[in-house]
């Protein structure tokens, strides 16, 4: 909190006084600075890729690519804060409307013409950066949540499908958690769960409730938000056929799911490229998220390229977000599955939505719930996942995590307003 607070008052204190860090050489040549983060090492390489193919079609300008995995948001915010901050940088949906509503962003409405083809991307990834009418960012991917299962697990009891609600998923799971020596220790279990508000906030909504109220407080104390993440803590406490990765000594639910420790777990398409490369011999199919309360619910999770307002090169800027985010550039790097293209027509092209993986993601987002809740959902965020985990444990009753949760939420956002 305390660093969103000191973000929030310099940069109204500085607004007028930043520098942008592109160059002019001698020769007329432009340097446009990016800055994102690496999920892995191929992706950088088709990201190069395209700079080499976009600084050949645009010799004027050259690009210079950084690439920060540490503490991303807070060196970027220091950056804007300071006189370094790049041209163009990686945006998540998550910290958006922080940026948008401070004025730190160059809205990009204006560059955009018709043959730009707003339309071929999918709209409720395109909103997420819109703020008063105005776009600030390009979605450069996205990704939504998705059901693994292990079929050689599902085979050994009796299963041939994907369940397609919630009831049935607890069913399964029950029939998929083993415990082979029958002394209490458990070598798989049916789900796997990440106990994470990213990956809760569909759970939230799927009988009506809500994460904030329009002011932007916490609004998850209420029957109809506790009504889907009580099905949460029944499966782990009560059937104990879930588990968190630290239960079975796992970094995530991806290795969990790949060291077989959980038969089904939810993840997103990142999952797909690290499963085949890390756990090769996993038999594995994905599925949409079973329904909840009759209804489909799923994370959908979007990244942008946006513009730095203070860069003093906005044509060259955005020659390359418009390069990076059209048909060819988007499509010269999203061969690689860790996330899939924000166009549809790409999306089509490269064929996701007709491949068995990855069509459950690309189905998901249509009705996904975008990971954006205003600019106090990070303070929102701590609070319940400290709450939802003690509760998760046995600590303390549901209802009462989620009422410290909201309070001291709802405490340190008045705080910093």
């Amino acid at each position: 909190m305390k660093t969103i607070l000191y973000f929030c008052v310099v940069l109204l204190l500085v607004a007028g006084t930043i520098i942008g860090c592109s160059s002019r050489n001698p020769d007329g040549v432009t340097t446009v600075t990016i800055a994102g983060w690496q999920s892995n090492t191929n992706e950088n390489q088709l990201l190069e890729q395209v700079f080499k193919k976009f600084e050949a079609e645009n010799p004027k300008i050259k690009v210079k690519h950084e690439v920060i995995n540490d503490q991303y948001m807070d060196v970027i915010k220091t950056r804007l804060i300071g006189d370094a901050a790049p041209d163009v940088f990686y945006l998540d949906a998550f910290e958006a409307p922080l940026l948008m509503k401070y004025d730190v962003l160059s809205p990009l409405s204006p560059d955009i013409k018709a043959n730009f083809s707003l339309a071929d991307f999918e709209a409720p990834l395109l909103n997420a950066f819109k703020y008063k009418d105005q776009i600030y960012g390009l979605p450069k991917d996205f990704s939504t949540l998705a059901l693994f299962y292990n079929k050689k697990a599902f085979q050994e009891v009796g299963l041939n499908q994907p369940p397609k609600t919630w009831e049935e998923l607890r069913k399964y799971s029950k029939k998929l958690t083993i415990d082979k020596n029958h002394d209490g220790k458990i070598e798989q279990y049916g789900f796997g769960i990440t106990p994470d508000l990213s990956r809760q906030y569909f759970m939230i909504k799927a009988y009506g409730g809500k994460l904030v109220d329009k002011n932007g407080n916490c609004a998850f104390d209420t029957p109809e938000a506790l009504k889907g993440l009580q099905l949460v803590i029944e499966q782990y406490r009560i059937d104990k056929t879930s588990a968190q990765p630290s239960d079975v000594g796992a970094s995530s639910g991806s290795e969990m799911f790949g060291q077989g420790k959980a038969a089904m777990v939810i993840e997103g398409s990142w999952a797909i490229p690290f499963l085949k490369d890390t756990f090769p011999n996993i038999d594995f199919a994905t599925a949409e998220v079973p329904t909840v309360n009759g209804k489909k619910g799923t994370m959908a999770y979007t990244v942008a390229y946006v513009m730095n307002k203070q860069t003093k090169h906005k044509d060259a800027a955005w020659k390359l977000i418009s390069y990076l985010t059209g048909k060819q550039g988007m499509k010269t790097w999203a061969k690689e599955g860790l996330a899939l293209p924000s166009r549809k027509s790409v999306l089509s092209e490269l064929g996701y939505n007709k491949n068995r993986l990855y069509a459950p993601f690309v189905a998901g987002a249509a009705y996904g719930t975008i990971w954006q809740a205003g600019k106090n959902l990070p303070i929102i965020v701590t609070q319940f996942n400290n709450q939802f985990i003690s509760a998760l444990i046995g600590e303390q009753p549901l209802q009462s995590a989620m009422k410290k949760a909201e309070a001291t939420a709802n405490r340190e956002i008045e705080a910093a307003s």
